[in-house]
């Protein structure tokens, strides 16, 4: 098992107007300097939080699947497709951009929001019509065992379902608690922590954890089949979003 940790530093920065909406990037545009360009197809992340209520006005997106998860406060939607929405605290909102659309987004005063690209055979996806849906925190499956809560977001009994090979998890884990998941053979998990602080590691590896904080990119990959173990420190939770793909696929990636 291989880990690689990412601090704040080595991640992209951007921001949009004179700066009301700041954002931290771990995986970013060439440009923007983040260390990671992509995972697998895991194409874009960006942690944006806002300073006061701001839209990112009309822009045009094809191909790509765009998920906006809300961590905290409201995001607001509108699009060439018809759409004027907004989801709150918890909530996500999916574009499946296909042949093509433009959508803006309003973040609302001190709201922070993880904005993923997701990278399906582009080539195919251009051909089917764009599509946008959107979900509440209340509809997301959430498991709960000794403590540990595992939001599913994408993939399994989650209600969103991509084209792409992908699964994205919301983990909390109470401090001094932890949680193992399966890491199968060429697949990797990338994370994000968005709270707290423990060490990412492998089941019976004995003391060969790494230690992860606040802010953190965690990428783990394996070439077989291993379990991951999350672990909060004794001090204080963990919570981080991880999203598992694969390191390769069996189509051509876009060359950013």
């Amino acid at each position: 098992m291989e880990i690689r940790i990412y601090t704040v530093d080595e991640q992209g920065k951007g921001y949009f107007g004179n700066g009301e909406i700041v954002e931290n990037k771990p995986i970013g545009f060439p440009h923007e300097q983040s260390a990671v360009k992509r995972v697998g197809p895991l194409f874009y992340w960006a942690w944006a939080k806002s300073l006061k209520t701001f839209e990112i006005p009309l822009h045009p997106h094809s191909g790509f699947e765009i998920l906006s998860y809300v961590l905290t406060g409201t995001i607001g939607h509108r699009d060439t497709l018809g759409n004027m929405q907004k989801v709150t605290t918890g909530g996500a909102q999916i574009m499946q951009t296909g042949s093509g659309a433009q959508h803006a987004e309003e973040l609302g005063k001190d709201s922070e929001m993880f904005q993923i690209w997701f990278e399906p055979h582009l080539s195919q996806a251009t051909k089917r019509p764009p599509t946008y849906n959107q979900y509440e925190h209340e509809e997301f499956p959430v498991h709960e065992v000794d403590g540990v809560s595992v939001k599913s977001i994408v993939g399994g009994d989650a209600p969103i379902q991509l084209v792409t090979d992908a699964r994205m998890y919301d983990i909390e884990i109470p401090s001094g608690r932890s949680l193992s998941l399966p890491l199968p053979a060429g697949y990797a998990h990338a994370a994000v922590v968005i709270s707290g602080s423990g060490t990412v590691g492998e089941v019976d590896a004995g003391h060969s954890h790494a230690a992860i904080q606040n802010s953190d990119f965690v990428i783990t990959t394996s070439d077989t089949d291993r379990t991951a173990l999350y672990q909060a420190s004794a001090q204080e939770a963990l919570r981080l979003v991880l999203i598992q793909v694969p390191v390769e696929v069996d189509y051509p990636l876009y060359r950013k």
